[in-house]
């Protein structure tokens, strides 16, 4: 059993006896709850222990449970009907999350909330619910990666240096490294972890799927006061970080509206031309991401400055049109082989 639906039982629970006028029965909690007996005696218990006032009366053939007059104060909670959409928008947008100690907490909030709000309240969360649906973009399966993320948190949380073996996938091979983590970094449906990494010297971004081990160490460490990830990534296009420089991509008319409709650089400007084409400039580090995002216009698109982004961008269309060329038949054969 996970340890959010655990904790979410046992918060019903709780508030449950906390608006009980006069307590209520294990069979009644266990029905409410759609649970064993059993678990609900162990749920009770466990509040007990951890120090929750609870007692038992037997009234009319049964034992009730019920909280002190002295904790019967119900958490003050209302929300307005654009907070319970957000709520309900920014959950269900971070279930490329699920599996992760990010996702189980947000779910045990949300479990918790839904509990303490006004039936009118719960009927219009339930009406979103049924006509609103987040599209998840292409994300990876990081409840594999659970304990990574749990072990890296903590390591977050109390300075601590990790030691991993990363996999580096341009050079097929991995390497042990020591690491002082400064940073999780959540971009594009993937994790990433940006700390020190003492092999390298430098500030380095990780990928937290191409970690193979993981494991704390005793070494502690104090994030440099000078250090700002906005800083840091400001010249980024993605995750690949480098050295800003001036582009400049001019894109034809007919895609023209569709760039001016997103920010896609906090750098960018946009200017019209007489033709009704777009001219794209921003200071951007040129790195594969960026290249890759220029390709994906085909010839709508064309590289401006700088020069050598230009080039490559004209050698990668000149091998494109060889690939092509070989036609259908030498592809099959290059499959099959």
């Amino acid at each position: 059993m996970a340890r959010g639906d655990q904790l979410s039982r046992q918060w019903k629970i709780f508030q449950t006896l906390v608006t009980s006028r006069y307590g209520k029965s294990v069979s009644d909690l266990a029905r409410d709850l759609d649970c064993h007996k059993r678990t609900v005696y162990r749920d009770l218990n466990a509040l007990e222990a951890a120090g929750f006032p609870l007692y038992t009366e037997e009234v009319n053939g049964k034992n009730l449970w019920s909280l002190v007059d002295s904790a019967r104060k119900p958490l003050p909670m209302t929300f307005e009907p654009p907070e319970l959409m957000a709520l309900y928008f920014g959950r269900d947008a971070l279930k490329v999350l699920k599996g992760t100690v990010f996702y189980d907490s947000l779910e045990n909030l949300f479990q918790k909330i839904k509990t303490t709000i006004p039936k009118k309240s719960m009927q219009f969360l339930k009406n979103v619910e049924q006509s609103l649906k987040v599209g998840p973009k292409p994300y990876k399966p990081y409840s594999q990666f659970k304990k990574h993320i749990e072990l890296i948190n903590d390591a977050l949380i109390n300075k601590k240096v990790i030691e991993i073996v990363y996999y580096t996938m341009s050079r097929k091979a991995s390497q042990q490294r020591k690491v002082a983590p400064y940073k999780v970094w959540f971009h594009d449906g993937g994790f990433y972890l940006i700390g020190h990494c003492k092999w390298r010297d430098g500030i380095r971004i990780f990928a937290v799927d191409r970690i193979k081990k993981i494991d704390l160490t005793d070494e502690t460490f104090e994030v440099p006061e000078e250090f700002d990830v906005d800083s840091f990534m400001r010249g980024s296009f993605g995750v690949y970080h480098g050295k800003p420089e001036k582009v400049k991509v001019l894109f034809s008319a007919d895609i023209a509206e569709y760039i001016k409709e997103k920010i896609w650089h906090e750098s960018q400007k946009l200017h019209d031309t007489p033709d009704g084409s777009v001219l794209f400039e921003a200071d951007i580090a040129c790195t594969k991401e960026f290249k890759a995002w220029v390709l994906q216009w085909g010839a709508k698109a064309i590289v401006l400055e700088p020069e050598e982004l230009r080039n490559e961008i004209q050698t990668e269309t000149v091998e494109m049109l060889a690939v092509y060329a070989k036609g259908s038949e030498q592809v099959e054969k290059t499959i099959t082989a």
